[in-house]
């Protein structure tokens, strides 16, 4: 398959037909790597919840932590709604 490289602002770039892409499982993100003289894209793939533990434990190691709301029921003297 050919394509344009077409001007984009002081850059080129190339626009990849959505057959392409869908097939390639390509979202919003590559992975772009330069072999010899051949370009590379890898999509990336990262799951909803991603780095959500590593930023958990950095936030107990900074004792940032704390509940914003207590970890208990009110009784009903203290429920307003």
């Amino acid at each position: 398959m050919n394509i344009n490289v077409v001007r984009i602002g002081n850059s080129r770039g190339i626009r990849l037909p959505r057959k392409i892409l869908d097939r390639c499982h390509i979202e919003d993100k590559v992975e772009l790597n330069v072999k010899g003289e051949k370009i590379v894209l890898t999509p990336i793939r990262r799951k909803p919840r991603d780095g959500w533990e590593e930023f958990a434990k950095k936030m107990r190691d900074n004792e940032d932590d704390a509940l914003l709301i207590p970890d208990v029921f009110p009784d009903e003297e203290h429920v307003e709604w």
